[in-house]
């Protein structure tokens, strides 16, 4: 026997009904830090240290992500 059953639901009505938080304010938060970042606010120096708090992804991990700050912050030729 084999049952579909189609829920037709937002992202926002699906994460209340599985309980899970409510993280945009979180989200926001973190995109922010990185714009400033790239306009050179912020040190590059505390975004890594603030990645290695939220997301322990290893060497290989932080490698990708500094390659991928230093590619937005050079000015462009």
């Amino acid at each position: 026997m084999k049952i579909n059953v189609e829920v037709e639901c937002t992202p926002e009505e699906a994460r209340r009904f599985m309980g899970l938080p409510d993280l945009t304010p979180l989200h926001e938060k973190y995109v922010g830090n990185l714009l400033e970042s790239m306009d050179g606010t912020v040190k590059p120096e505390m975004i890594e240290a603030v990645m290695r708090s939220w997301a322990p992804m290893g060497e290989a991990g932080m490698t990708f992500w500094r390659q991928l700050f230093d590619g937005a912050t050079k000015p462009k030729s």
